[in-house]
């Protein structure tokens, strides 16, 4: 199958799910076209691994972190590298529409060195790719790219670096600058799992911020970095909300009252957030969404958070990349290795239907793929939205969010 047979049957099987009249399309898709559209929390557009290359280091003894890096930075750069997949990376970024997203580029966790590759890996993409897709290091730089009609990355990190030495709580954070002068501009405050700053979305215990979490927040303020809950346990969220001097987000979640689930969020949280002056993001990671785990679920969720929250709160992060047409052949053309253990960050319930092979039905996952973001902009047509809100929701808010935390900087 090719990169445009892909796109083209993931857009056909949403039409089929969404059933929207001619002019319900017709005006989803001038109105998504005409749109600054920017998405909250993005895994961005997936290269293949080089399978022969990878298969060498195998086979020349390359260490586990070796591989990682390697693999990492093929599937984040080779677009660069290789006209044909300079095509399907652009033919990916066309289908969606999308015109900015906040990219995660920083690995899961607190160790500022290893969180660093995603930054260079996502640097390397912009300063090769810079004709057609460039890093938003400000607010105005996005819809500068946009006018200019470039597509931009914001750069996110998906923890928030750390010392490791803990001799002072200011010489523990002292990498939050640096990352910031590296053009980071938002961060997840814990995982999953628990961390010095709080507890993730996964821990059992659910006991919120730490002392040092509510200096974290106030750095973070300091820094004009937004902070980011998706990840982050429901006490961890309130109280972060209570303690930000700044909006913040949950960049890509759903909604607990319509899918109980340790990745969404209750309505009270999700006012908290808005209080702040921040948005709650909506995800199309089926598991998460529950119900049938299409695209109707997603609007399902979206309707819910904008009758909790108000349209100007809401936002779409969708946490599933488009992933190149080549990659599973690339894969297998690499040795199988030993079996690793999960990542401690990684770690969610062991019943949590995310680690169930064959969960739904792939053709009803497919309906909500990145490439048919312009769906997700008809669907909201549907559900009788006004354009004002649609485009706040499927740009504007997270705009304005970047706007707000940059001004309010101190540093």
């Amino acid at each position: 199958m090719s990169w445009q047979q892909q796109i083209e049957n993931a857009r056909q099987i949403g039409l089929d799910v969404l059933q929207p009249t001619a002019a319900q399309l017709e005006h989803g898709l001038e109105l998504h076209r005409e749109s600054l559209v920017a998405e909250s929390y993005s895994l961005g557009v997936i290269a293949p691994v080089d399978g022969d290359a990878v298969a060498q280091a195998v086979e020349a003894g390359a260490a586990d972190a070796e591989l990682h890096m390697l693999t990492e930075s093929m599937r984040m750069t080779r677009w660069a590298a290789n006209d044909a997949l300079r095509a399907e990376y652009e033919g990916a970024w066309q289908a969606s529409g999308v015109d900015c997203a906040f990219q995660n580029a920083g690995e899961e966790g607190n160790d500022a060195l290893r969180m660093l590759g995603r930054l260079a890996h996502y640097t390397h993409l912009t300063d090769h790719m810079r004709e057609s897709v460039t890093r938003a290091a400000f607010p105005d730089d996005i819809e500068q790219a946009w006018s200019a009609g470039r597509r931009s990355l914001v750069q996110t990190c998906n923890g928030v670096p750390l010392a490791g030495d803990g001799l002072t709580v200011e010489g523990e954070l002292r990498y939050v600058r640096l990352f910031f002068e590296l053009g980071c501009r938002m961060m997840h405050l814990t995982y999953n799992r628990r961390n010095p700053i709080g507890d993730g979305c996964a821990e059992p215990g659910n006991a919120g911020l730490s002392d040092f979490g509510r200096a974290t927040v106030a750095e973070l303020n300091r820094c004009g970095i937004i902070i980011d809950v998706a990840h982050s346990g429901w006490q961890t969220c309130l109280e972060t909300a209570q303690a930000s001097t700044a909006p913040m987000v949950s960049s890509h979640a759903t909604c607990d009252a319509l899918n109980h689930h340790h990745r969404a969020k209750p309505d009270e949280l999700m006012k908290a957030i808005a209080d702040t002056g921040g948005t709650v993001g909506i995800t199309n990671v089926p598991a998460f969404l529950g119900g049938s785990g299409c695209i109707d679920a997603m609007l399902d969720h979206l309707d819910h958070a904008i009758q909790v929250v108000g349209a100007k709160h809401v936002t779409i992060g969708t946490d599933r990349p488009y992933v190149s047409v080549q990659a599973a052949a690339e894969t297998a053309k690499v040795p199988t290795g030993r079996r690793q253990r999960t990542r401690w960050e990684a770690l969610w319930w062991p019943d949590d239907p995310v680690q169930q092979p064959g969960w739904k039905e792939e053709r009803m996952i497919q309906s909500s793929a990145w490439t048919n973001w312009p769906l997700f902009t008809v669907g909201l047509v549907q559900r009788g939205y006004s354009d004002t809100d649609i485009r706040l929701v499927i740009g504007g808010n997270i705009l304005r969010v970047a706007r707000d935390v940059y001004a309010a900087r101190e540093c």
